[in-house]
């Protein structure tokens, strides 16, 4: 779960990286998105060691094999605690337990239905909610400047946000970063740091639709 999570922050980062082309230029943020499927020009990312398009399709088998391992290992861990507790607890008495660290488990079911929402808007039908799939920018036009679309992409990218909040910091524990009360310090200021930043990326772009700043 520790290793999967962290390759899953790391795709975030990069996606939100892609997102903000939009500031740089239509042009620019369209040639960014047919690079990565290799339908660009210079054709596409890691163009001639591998032929055109195949990147991204070994890029999505390993991130839904990273997801589908991340799901497992949750629901792996969630039968094996019930198990040792029963239904539960005898008594609860929560000392340092963050609301993000509860609501993990519902949390990343309802981001997996927001993941299945996102990939059939841009990726599986291009263009169910307008915009042409040739020139992606269109669809995210069309698609945030629909208001139930931002505050449904608000929602979700916050739960995800708070999801990371709480698995960047536990990832690192697991993988023996969480050594004493100054790394444990330094664990949670970076896990929020993360959290903020991406937010603060995902939703500028969204926001400047909604508002008319993109047209």
């Amino acid at each position: 779960m520790a290793v999967t999570g962290l390759i899953l922050i790391v795709f975030l980062l990069v996606h939100m990286y892609g997102n903000l082309k939009m500031f740089v230029g239509y042009e620019a943020f369209d040639h960014y998105a047919h690079w990565l499927k290799g339908a660009s020009e210079d054709g596409g990312i890691l163009y001639p060691v591998m032929p055109k398009g195949q990147f991204i399709w070994v890029f999505r088998a390993a991130l839904l094999l990273a997801i589908a391992l991340h799901i497992w290992s949750a629901a792996t861990l969630s039968v094996k605690t019930i198990k040792n507790r029963g239904d539960k607890y005898q008594v609860t008495k929560r000392q340092a337990q963050t609301y993000a660290s509860r609501t993990m488990r519902w949390g990343g079911v309802i981001i997996l239905v927001f993941v299945i929402f996102h990939l059939i808007q841009f990726t599986i039908v291009p263009g169910i909610l307008g915009g042409d799939g040739a020139k992606p920018h269109t669809m995210v036009i069309a698609g945030f400047q629909q208001w139930w679309i931002t505050v449904f992409y608000a929602f979700s990218i916050a739960l995800v946000c708070m999801h990371i909040r709480h698995g960047f910091w536990s990832a690192f524990a697991t993988l023996g970063g969480n050594l004493s009360a100054n790394s444990r310090k330094w664990l949670n200021i970076i896990a929020l740091v993360v959290s903020v930043v991406l937010y603060a990326g995902f939703m500028i772009m969204p926001l400047c639709v909604q508002f008319g700043i993109l047209k």
